[in-house]
């Protein structure tokens, strides 16, 4: 099925990021924004590599969450943690705020 409203899906992040996510819960989320033409997918940083294996080729980006949940990660552990996932595919990336600090 066609999305109803395309131009409204490319500005959605289909996202998952439940701890417990398994790698078909994955390969589905990718699958559904394949379908529905969404603008990305955003997932934690361990499924990465297999979204944007999954995603090669189509306009759908693969995004991730830098220091998720809470943001009290260092500076540097979070520039070693985007490094990373620019590294294995990740095209846009969403970086949790240290809001405490």
């Amino acid at each position: 099925m066609a999305a109803p409203y395309p131009s409204i899906a490319g500005l959605i992040d289909h996202t998952l990021l439940r701890p417990e996510a398994t790698r078909a819960d994955i390969l589905k989320l990718c699958a559904e924004a394949l379908q529905y033409g969404f603008a990305s997918v955003c997932i934690n940083p361990f499924w990465v590599s297999l979204a944007a294996a999954s995603l090669g080729g189509s306009p759908v980006k693969t995004c991730t969450v830098i220091g998720f949940p809470l943001g009290a990660t260092t500076t540097a552990a979070k520039v070693a943690e985007a490094n990373i996932a620019l590294k294995d595919g990740a095209l846009e990336l969403d970086m949790v705020q240290n809001v405490g600090a």
